[in-house]
């Protein structure tokens, strides 16, 4: 149960960087803040949701999601985290539509990369 709980989260915080990445990255170019352009950062953030993108064109499932469920099968009751984080992540909507949204959230990031470009250092102050 510890162990399928970790993961959980785990998928809880990748989720959260992909998503809540693109309104910091905005707000922080817009209170012109240099970790926003970190290139490190931003690699990693295109790479996350391309990454989710490329799984749902190819109709994989997340290893996270996998593993989990796979722990999960050992278990008989659910805990509290499983229970708030499960409703919080997974939903019922039909994988074509999830897919779509996925690939215009990966464009937006594209855009964005594009329109607040990253620069290898920081700017000295």
């Amino acid at each position: 149960m510890l162990l399928a709980n970790a993961i959980l989260i785990i998928h809880f915080l990748f989720v959260l960087f992909v998503v809540g990445g693109l309104p910091v990255i905005w707000i922080g170019a817009w209170l012109r803040l240099n970790f926003v352009r970190n290139i490190r950062l931003r690699i990693v953030h295109l790479a996350a949701i391309l990454f989710v993108v490329g799984e749902s064109l190819l109709g994989m499932v997340c290893p996270l999601t996998t593993w989990e469920d796979k722990l999960r099968q050992l278990e008989t009751s659910d805990s509290f985290i499983q229970r708030w984080l499960h409703d919080i992540l997974f939903y019922n909507f039909p994988e074509g539509m999830l897919t779509i949204v996925y690939v215009l959230f990966a464009l937006l990031v594209l855009v964005t990369f594009i329109l607040i470009p990253p620069h290898r250092r920081y700017p000295r102050t």
